[in-house]
């Protein structure tokens, strides 16, 4: 019997995990594999030259394949490896934190665990909570108990999303939908189809200690263009962004930059 795969890059005590899981069981079966610790940042890192290890562990009532390495990795023994046959759709997140504009799609594990399964001829969706207010002080409460009825909102607008999908169909041109959804949504809240943003970081290390640097990325993000119709302005107004990515998809080029590249002469 086909089943939903749920993954993340947050790790097995993610507390967005189990109301995810068990949100999702009004569609049958549930299988959830992700990594034994947080994996942030990996996009769609696979191990090589380590083995993996799978450990299975309960939380609350949900049964989950814990596993030693990255988000893609889950998404690989899913599909590959640990069930009879591969998932019929693969749920990652919900990510602590917000995966839109393009600069974050190509980093984050959550986005990079769907594009795995896109990788395999799975659609997947990838969900994202947006932070509100100082970075460090939201997700500090976001794992704490008073942080519960959050993730439980996440859960409902996330699982309501998916009966959309398995209803309907996945977007023809697309390989993966990535979902960000503001901290205070409910089911209520509007949602917006929109555009992916094109999107830069500044520096994402600081210094931490003599001939050391750390990770200290300031949650800056910058937008090129019009963010209006995109994943980052609908955000910033308050709905819930529901982004087709194709993964696959070719750039242009001018005619003289190519014949350059080519060799040729461009008058020619």
């Amino acid at each position: 019997m086909s089943h939903l795969l749920i993954t993340n890059d947050d790790g097995v005590d993610s507390p967005a995990l189990v109301p995810l899981a068990q949100a999702l069981r009004r569609f049958g079966r549930v299988e959830v594999v992700v990594p034994d610790r947080e994996r942030s940042w990996i996009s769609k890192a696979i191990s090589r030259h380590d083995a993996l290890s799978v450990e299975q562990v309960m939380r609350d009532d949900v049964a989950i394949h814990a596993v030693s390495g990255y988000p893609a990795d889950c998404v690989q023994l899913g599909i590959y490896n640990l069930f009879d046959e591969p998932p019929r759709l693969v749920v990652s997140g919900v990510n602590i934190g917000s995966n839109h504009g393009s600069a974050f799609a190509v980093c984050s594990g959550t986005i990079g665990a769907a594009a795995e399964a896109a990788n395999a001829g799975v659609p997947a969706l990838a969900f994202s909570a947006r932070s509100v207010g100082s970075w460090p002080d939201w997700v500090r409460w976001v794992w704490s108990p008073g942080a519960a009825e959050m993730w439980e909102r996440m859960a409902a607008i996330s699982a309501e999303i998916v009966a959309v999908i398995l209803a309907e169909g996945f977007p023809e041109d697309a390989d993966i939908v990535s979902v960000n959804i503001p901290s205070g949504a409910d089911l209520t809240t509007e949602r917006r189809v929109t555009r992916l943003a094109t999107t830069r970081y500044g520096s994402l290390f600081a210094p931490a200690e003599e001939f050391m640097l750390a990770h200290a990325f300031d949650g800056v993000l910058h937008v090129e263009g019009d963010p209006a119709g995109t994943d980052v302005g609908e955000g910033e107004a308050g709905h819930v962004t529901i982004t087709p990515i194709r993964l696959a998809a070719s750039g242009s080029i001018g005619a003289d930059l190519r014949a350059a590249l080519e060799g040729r002469d461009p008058a020619a």
